[in-house]
């Protein structure tokens, strides 16, 4: 397969990969409610849960703080978060993954 460099921006998946649990489900629901205008490939492999989509989505502290009736700190993330596809910009009041071209 031969991939055309004008192309490449259209084959540019991101997101987050999981291990599972309460908090990943609470990210996977906020990803959705954060991202209304995205479509969101979840795989569900048992010992993760790879949450993929184009270009660019966000987590944002509010959301999950409402999603799981208590206080949220952003890098409560980190302890789920095995790796992620993309770019990532982590800050107090959320999480960005995304794919930034430099040619």
């Amino acid at each position: 397969m031969t991939t055309n460099i004008k192309d490449i921006h259209k084959h540019n998946r991101v997101g987050p990969i999981f291990r599972g649990g309460e908090l990943a489900t609470a990210a996977i629901d906020a990803l959705e409610e954060d991202n209304p205008d995205k479509e969101f490939t979840i795989e569900d492999r048992a010992a993760y849960i790879r949450v993929e989509t184009d270009h660019e989505c966000i987590i944002r502290r509010k959301t999950m703080e409402e999603i799981l009736g208590r206080p949220f700190e952003m890098q409560e993330l980190e302890v789920i978060l095995g790796s992620f596809s993309g770019q990532i910009e982590a800050e107090q009041e959320y999480v960005r993954f995304y794919f930034d071209t430099k040619i």
